[in-house]
């Protein structure tokens, strides 16, 4: 591909030299990604830096005013530098355009910052000395909170509160599971929210009972907000930090831009007041929760943002149709598996607000709506195309299914024909191999985070880790969409390996996907000419060692993240 190039001239021409850029980035393997998408198979377009293997196409970028000026060869880039041009050398590390998390939770990042790591914990006992390790650093009464033990791989033995109410007495405990979906406290914590055996249970959720009747500690799905919300929350100045913390984090792991999914009242007056300081680190796409009714019902008065250039940007809503499979919460066609007569929860029984969501798109939002299950994945393009029926415009919407792990192979060519953006998580389809068959079964399971087949039948993908329920390490994700193993390179040959995706699908997957999701293509995703400058930084090369180590890309690391020009995070 012919490397992009401003032409000076020079002798007696009277043309004005162009103004100096007030960067360069240069000495860099710049993949642009200024060629076009590959085919639903995988192979490279004919324009794409491709030749028996892949190359960069560029090798620096030169800024200015927040866009890119230049994009070509070191020596003609650094050509235009002026007296009050930085220039940084990057010593031959790869340059992309910005990463997009396109499903994100920046505050709850921000907030597992400091709570108990129980990521990756094997089994009760391991999460239990933890929290006790806790107890010993704060007085006692003072809440502790932990993250992260994983509701899909406990499933068959969840914990209850007596080991946990015995080790730690004095001070309530919660501790909130890898993706929401379960939490579990002690007997402490259950008298600090005051609940007890009469305590009404949301529909959709599950208070589990000990064998004298009481709650024994475990909340499922949505009553898991019973537990979790009598938790003191913060003074403003603390979810401000918080908040900060979260978005300073998604900055230093590369992130250009989040799509913060499912943001309440609290949370958009911080982000708001941020952006009026000029205080955001990164771009915030906000999808605000149509749980939060009172928020909804506001922006439906005011209307979606219609620009795509703030910071902060406000056109879209999250819904929930169902819950997790982990938790057997997503709605399934058949019987669960591994429980039969169960097929999850879903629709009115799960909080899904039908009618207040199709005012919200018809008054202009863009929907992204959780789904999971097979039966969740159906019923939601069922909905989708019937508000579509009443007004076909929203064909052109970029309404989202996030999730959509479990997909019937009748439903696999809808969401193509309905325009609908698939939101998908690769760090979920590793994490959940070691039980997601037992749940769906050798044939239902074909067709679960089935991203290779959807791609074949025309669906548009933008993946993401659904921080902080899993590690979005950009290094991760990108390991898991190509060979479908995990971090410890299992299977060998990976789970299904067939569903894997190429290294230029995977990493549009994360940049140029993402900023059409989110009505962005024509200023991000690419490093072009005009384009803003939001660009990452690594240490490691993913195009090639796609073909050559793939395993070694779980090594890398960010070393530097812009947006519109400022460095945000600089890690060399």
């Amino acid at each position: 591909m012919a490397l992009t190039a401003l032409l000076i001239a020079g002798g007696c021409s009277k043309t004005p030299l162009p103004a100096a850029p007030d960067l360069v980035l240069t000495n860099a393997r710049v993949y642009t990604l200024d060629w076009p998408d590959p085919g639903s198979d995988g192979s490279p377009d004919a324009a794409a830096p491709f030749a028996d293997g892949w190359r960069p196409d560029a090798e620096a970028v030169a800024v200015r005013n927040g866009e890119i000026l230049f994009v070509g060869s070191a020596r003609d880039a650094e050509a235009l530098a002026g007296a009050a041009t930085e220039i940084i050398d990057l010593a031959g590390a790869t340059l992309l355009p910005g990463l997009v998390d396109s499903h994100s939770h920046v505050y709850q990042l921000g907030l597992s910052l400091n709570r108990v790591s129980l990521y990756e914990v094997e089994n009760e006992s391991e999460a239990v000395a933890r929290i006790v390790a806790r107890a010993r650093e704060v007085p006692p009464g003072e809440w502790i909170v932990g993250q992260g033990w994983d509701e899909g791989r406990w499933a068959d033995h969840y914990p209850d509160k007596r080991l946990l109410s015995a080790a730690v007495p004095d001070h309530p405990v919660f501790m909130r599971s890898l993706h929401s979906f379960a939490g579990w406290a002690n007997q402490a914590a259950l008298e600090a929210a005051g609940i007890t055996a009469a305590t009404p249970v949301p529909e959709g959720g599950e208070m589990r009972l000990d064998e004298n009747g009481e709650p024994n500690g475990l909340f499922l799905n949505r009553a898991v907000p019973l537990i979790e919300d009598a938790i003191p929350p913060p003074d403003e100045a603390q979810q401000r930090r918080i908040l900060l913390a979260g978005l300073q984090q998604m900055a230093d792991d590369g992130y250009v831009t989040v799509h913060d999914a499912g943001l309440n009242t609290e949370v958009m007056s911080l982000l708001a007041a941020l952006e009026s300081e000029n205080a955001l680190p990164i771009r915030v796409y906000a999808m605000l929760s149509v749980r939060d009714e009172a928020l909804a019902r506001a922006w439906i008065e005011r209307g979606p943002d219609s620009d795509a250039d703030s910071f902060l940007v406000t056109r879209s809503v999250k819904a929930f149709y169902d819950a997790a499979l982990g938790s057997r919460g997503a709605r399934l066609l058949e019987d669960y598996s591994d429980r039969p007569g169960h097929r999850g929860v879903s629709g009115a029984n799960y909080g899904f607000n039908q009618a207040l969501t199709r005012e919200l798109m018809l008054a202009g939002f863009q929907v992204g709506i959780h789904a999971i299950g097979d039966a969740g994945n159906r019923e939601t393009l069922d909905f989708i195309a019937g508000v579509i029926t009443a007004d076909p415009t929203q064909r052109e919407a970029r309404h989202r299914i996030e999730h959509a792990q479990v997909f019937h192979p009748d439903d696999m060519s809808r969401p193509a024909e309905l325009g609908v953006v698939l939101s998908m998580q690769p760090p979920h389809a590793v994490e959940d191999k070691a039980w997601a068959e037992q749940r769906l079964g050798p044939e239902r399971i074909k067709g679960a985070y089935a991203w290779r087949s959807l791609r074949q039948h025309g669906a548009r993908l933008v993946f993401n880790a659904d921080n902080p329920g899993s590690d979005h390490s950009i290094f991760y994700g990108l390991h898991a969409a190509l060979t479908r193993r995990d971090k410890d390179r299992e299977p060998p040959t990976g789970w299904y390996p067939g569903e894997a995706l190429t290294i230029d699908e995977v990493v549009r997957a994360c940049t140029r996907w993402p900023a059409y999701a989110g009505f962005r293509e024509q200023h991000t995703g690419v490093v072009r000419v005009g384009a803003w400058a939001d660009l990452t930084v690594m240490d490691v090369d993913p195009f090639v060692l796609s073909e050559t180590a793939p395993g070694d890309i779980l090594d890398g690391r960010i070393l530097m993240t812009l947006v519109n020009g400022r460095v945000v995070a600089d890690k060399r």
